[in-house]
């Protein structure tokens, strides 16, 4: 039977949790709430209920941005650039982590530098666009992302822990490598496979960067270069004073679309959370 003090344990430990989700809930509550408000309300500051509500922002994005088509680029991105890049980091960091593959020491090593130092950004656009030549291309904003050491290195340290002799057996069998990778060690790997898909994700879908160096086409452009655009282009007007035309005011346009580019995300997320929070510790208890 609880006693009087675990019954307090509880309670407080509840409270504790309703707590910690308001504060977590409340600034996107702010942040959804106030794109609904009117350029007076915004002025007076954030508020939990603005007394003037308007959609003046959404159609200034969704009229002036053809953000339709954008979108359209940014999930052609995203999803094409996550599949491909969680297959090729996963087989990458399989045969990193096999014993019979030969220089795997020092290909871990040569893969670990560029973790550490980077690359310079002159070398970087030489390479996108006079070597590979594939600026304003959908793969200029692929293929840079398609391998990230870090996350190799998580799945390295995955493969290692498991049981070998599994990986032996299937060898014994007649399996070639692929066939073991893909029937054997890849779907024994959905943990962190889930997480660095979701890193991955994250990456392309929040990346604008990429597309500003080199795609200078409207019908390429991500839908977060529309928004640094966007952005851009009404502070400009905030700053030489046309916001008499009746235009959204920067503010009102930021929360617009912060709203529209979260939307995605926090759909996905509540599915692969349970993988999340198992992937990020992988291996934390491990010298």
């Amino acid at each position: 039977m609880r006693t009087k003090s675990d019954a307090i344990f509880i309670l407080f430990s509840r409270m504790i949790v309703i707590v910690f989700f308001v504060a977590c809930l409340l600034p996107f509550w702010i942040v959804f709430i106030n794109s609904f408000a009117t350029t007076r309300s915004l002025n007076r500051g954030f508020m939990l209920f603005p007394s003037e509500l308007s959609l003046d922002g959404y159609r200034y994005v969704i009229q002036n941005g053809k953000i339709f088509n954008n979108y359209t680029v940014s999930i052609t991105v995203t999803v094409t650039g996550t599949f491909l890049a969680v297959i090729i980091t996963s087989m990458f960091g399989y045969g990193l982590a096999h014993p019979k593959v030969e220089n795997r020491f020092i290909l871990s090593f040569l893969t670990y530098i560029p973790m550490v130092l980077g690359s310079g950004l002159v070398g970087f656009y030489l390479l996108i666009v006079k070597y590979l030549k594939i600026n304003e291309t959908i793969w200029a904003m692929i293929l840079p992302y398609i391998v990230n050491p870090f996350y190799v290195f998580i799945m390295i340290s995955f493969y290692r822990d498991l049981p070998y002799e599994l990986i032996e057996a299937s060898y014994i069998d007649g399996a070639t490598d692929i066939t073991v990778f893909f029937r054997v060690a890849w779907p024994m790997s959905v943990i962190p496979t889930v997480t660095i898909m979701l890193f991955y994700a994250l990456t392309y879908w929040n990346d604008w960067w990429l597309s500003m160096l080199f795609i200078n086409k409207p019908g390429l452009q991500p839908l977060q270069l529309l928004i640094r655009n966007l952005t851009s282009f009404q502070q400009l007007q905030s700053t030489i004073g046309m916001n008499n035309l009746g235009l959204a005011q920067p503010l009102t346009v930021q929360l617009v679309t912060v709203c529209i580019t979260i939307g995605p995300i926090l759909l996905v997320y509540p599915f692969i959370q349970k993988y999340f929070v198992k992937g990020v510790t992988l291996g934390a208890v491990k010298g």
